[in-house]
């Protein structure tokens, strides 16, 4: 969707578009899967677990670290990622008031 066309659409609308855009890549979902696991990661290490160039997985986190959803520290050559716990509460939150909305509708079919 062009950046032109976003302001026709409420921020709710907007926020769950821009969180399920980010998680929708199979990718992005092994790499918030890894850093669950780990609680940390420095890049280098997702490189080792996932079928993923460097550049691949730098395009990759660039993406989840843009909405939030992550946040990295840089350490010397490296950059070590873990959750952003905030933005997960908040994205959590609106998926469910989304779903919650979903789940109230009346049966048309």
């Amino acid at each position: 969707m062009g950046v032109t066309k976003t302001d026709q659409f409420t921020n709710e609308q907007n926020a769950v578009s821009e969180l399920a855009k980010a998680i929708a890549h199979p990718a992005r979902v092994a790499i918030l899967e890894h850093l669950i696991e780990t609680d940390t990661c420095i890049t280098g290490d997702l490189v080792d677990v996932l079928p993923l160039s460097q550049a691949t997985v730098s395009q990759h986190l660039k993406e989840l670290k843009k909405v939030g959803l992550i946040q990295g520290n840089i350490q010397g050559t490296s950059v070590c990622y873990c959750l952003n716990k905030d933005t997960w509460a908040r994205c959590i939150g609106t998926f469910n008031t989304f779903f919650d909305r979903i789940r109230e509708a009346s049966k048309c079919c």
